[in-house]
Order: C-alpha cells, then structure tokens, then sequence
C-alpha cells in the first residue's frame, strides 16, 4: 500500500497547494513548523546524558526563520564558513553556540572565528600550525578521521580511507608537538563519518574511535561526534526509520561510561545534519508538459536542478505526489515516466522511471523530503530565479519565510548597474 506522506502527517493544515502556488509562485519550498520542531526535540532528547548537546548544521538549510526555530528548541549550530557564522548571528546564536569547523581555510576566514570567539575545529596539522601562528596560546580544536565512514553516495562519506577531512589517528604525536610548539590548549576533538546513515552501529564504532583518541588528552572539554542521522526518503514503500529510541540509549550508556572513566563532566555533541529539517519541506512545482519520446515518457515541470539539485549530484530518491484541481491523486491509469525540470541538460532530471499516474498539464508535483541541501543549494543557473519559501505554521497560517527572487536580483551585484 502507498503511503502518502503529506495526508498522513495532515502537512499542508488545509491550506490549498494551488492557492499556495497562485499567491508564492511556482516552484515553491513549503515547511512545516511542526514536523520542523518535533525534529529538533527528537535530537534534544536522544540521550539522557546531562551534558550533551545538538547543533544544529546551518549548511543544511540556512532560512533564518528556521535557524530562529532551532534556537528556541535548545539547539547551538555548527557553521562551516564566516558566511554561515553571520547568518548564525544574525539568527541570534551566540559566539558560544556555534563550532566552526573549517576545511582548507585561508588565514583571514579562520581569524574571522577566532577574533569573534567562536570555538575553532582545524582538520589537517598545516592548518593547526596555521591556528598556533594566529593564535598562540589559545584553545583549539581537532576533527580526526575516525577509519570510519558511511553514507548514501561516494561524495558524502567523510570518514575513512578515501576523504579530504580529518587528521590521521597515527598523526596524533605529530598534533601534541604542534600544541606544544604554540602554547596552544586542546579543546575538543570531533569527527564525522557522513551522511544519511540508517543504522547506528557504524556511528557508535566511529564515536568508540574518537574516544580512543580523546583519551590521548588530559583535559578536554568536548567531543563532537558530528552527524549523519538519516531521514527515510522511501516512505511510500514503507522503508522504516532510524531507531531513535534503542540507538539513544546505547549511545547515551556508551557516554556516561567514557565520562566516568574520564573523571570529568565533559561536553558531548552531535550534528543530526539533515535529520532535523529534511523531512519539515516539501517542494511543489508545476506540470507544463507531458510528452513521450522514443518509448519514453517524460513530464516536464518548472523542477529543475537548480531548484534542487540533489538528484543530479547524487543520484537521490525523493518521492512523488500529484496534486489536481487542489486534490491528491491516488487512483488511475498508471504509466512509467521521468520527470524534469526547464534546464538546458540531459541530466535535469528529478525522478527517473517512477510509476506515475497519468499526468496532466497544470497538475503540480510534490517532491518529499526536500528541507535539507535543497534551498541551500538552489542556484540561479539558466538565470532562472529560486523560489519563495514559506511556513506553515502549527496553528494552519502561512507565514513568508523568503521571498521569491525576482528579475532585478540577476543583476543586482554587477557593478556597472549599481
């Protein structure tokens, strides 16, 4: 049996999605205060280790209105450039609730955190060695590579032998003479395997890894064990969810041993990343076209890759609603289809051989599951203008959380125009 995800969780709060579409445009981002919040308390409350907390990962998805939400939930963030660290701010985060973990950073962007108090992660020793020459004597922290790694797609694994980030564990006398060298203090230690796993066990592996590590170091005051926690993107087939309940309480015994043995009520952390606003967003957008070409059939949307490109960077599932006349469909003839997008590429496809029911021009599309590295990463390619985003509310109203790009924003930073 398909389950309709939309209708289960009552998302829309009857509202209708074409009045939706009439008043904000199409495409259009639509979350759910709801499903947003009751995310963000799932990760608050996933161990019952007094000194634990859950950032949350702006690089997900950057709304202000939502950065705002997560904070009122009891969250800090994790930030990855000074860009984010501004947005973060201006969201009311303190210097204190945010971690930035930076990667192959120029001198000026990592003093950027530094002159503003922000706890610093460095993840190779020439940029500690960076840190020590800007900072002498500060605190610092390190993101090791754990020899751990998971994730749904080759370029999300950040954990392991084949990754960009972290410093070796065997490099770990190398960190100490770096710190000693600069009068440099370790803070923290952090980590991250990568993205979407559905089965804990990798992520305690990789924590119990860390905490090796950490036991190298006299000291600490935290262990970030960074994210990954993956959202079911197969739901009309069932697929289930990650066991929040059973994995929280192995992993919260696992915490409180450690910080025994430890003698010292140090800080946990963990980045839940997508987990928290993937599954709060739907993205509804517009059939103009439906035609079939060689024996196969195509619906042509205004969903293209730069809207969300997560199907074309990683080849990801993200399921299908159909909406006509302001009703679902969920009966009729059936045929298989790709659907794309309005952009000048072969590969500006959404879905590809789904099982559709019979399309229509000015039906709309609902893509599941699209809160997370969907806006984030929408661009304005083919000069095509991002959509609106709005809220609804956990009392029914709309609220707009972005507005609609319009044409004078394509032009607005070229200098000769200003």
């Amino acid at each position: 049996m398909t389950i309709y995800y939309t209708q289960n969780v009552d998302f829309y709060k009857g509202n209708s999605t074409e009045q939706l579409l009439k008043e904000f445009g199409s495409p259009l981002y639509i979350y759910s205060e709801e499903i947003f919040r009751k995310r963000c308390r799932e990760m608050v409350g996933l161990v019952d280790y007094p000194h634990y907390k859950v950032t949350y990962s702006i690089k997900t998805n950057s709304n202000l209105t939502l950065l705002k939400i997560a904070r009122e939930e009891g969250l800090h963030a994790d930030a990855m450039s000074p860009g984010e660290i501004f947005v973060l701010e201006k969201a009311g985060f303190k210097p204190h609730e945010i971690f930035y973990i930076s990667n192959n950073v120029s001198e000026e962007e990592m003093k950027y955190a530094i002159d503003k108090g922000i706890d610093t992660s460095v993840d190779s020793l020439s940029q500690l060695d960076m840190y020590g020459r800007l900072n002498p004597g500060g605190k610092v922290a390190i993101r090791i590579n754990p020899g751990v790694g998971a994730g749904h797609h080759a370029k999300v694994i950040t954990a392991g032998d084949k990754t960009k980030f972290g410093i070796n564990t065997e490099c770990i006398g190398k960190v100490k003479e770096i710190l000693k060298k600069y009068g440099l203090t370790l803070k923290g230690i952090n980590q991250h395997i990568g993205s979407l796993f559905m089965d804990g066990s990798k992520y305690v592996e990789s924590a119990k890894n860390t905490l090796n590590v950490a036991k190298q170091f006299d000291d600490l005051e935290f262990v970030d064990f960074g994210g990954g926690f993956g959202i079911p993107y197969r739901k009309q087939e069932g697929q289930p969810r990650l066991e929040i309940a059973e994995f929280g309480k192995n992993f919260g015994e696992m915490l409180r041993e450690w910080a025994k043995e430890y003698k010292k009520d140090i800080l946990f952390r963990s980045e839940p990343g997508r987990y928290i606003s993937a599954e709060s967003c739907i993205l509804l957008g517009t059939v103009h076209a439906v035609k079939e070409n060689h024996g196969t059939f195509f619906v042509g949307t205004d969903l293209g890759f730069n809207v969300l490109s997560r199907p074309i960077m990683y080849d990801s599932h993200h399921e299908i609603e159909q909406y006509r006349d302001g009703k679902i469909i969920t009966a009729g003839e059936t045929v298989t289809a790709n659907v794309v997008g309005n952009i000048c590429e072969s590969g500006d496809i959404m879905a590809k051989d789904r099982v559709l029911f019979i399309p229509k021009e000015k039906d709309l599309i609902a893509v599941m599951d699209a809160g997370a590295y969907g806006y984030s990463m929408a661009s304005n390619y083919n000069n095509r203008l991002r959509p609106a985003e709005v809220l609804i509310n956990t009392d029914g109203s709309v609220q707009l959380i972005r507005r609609r790009d319009t044409l004078e924003d394509l032009i607005r930073n070229f200098p000769d125009l200003a």
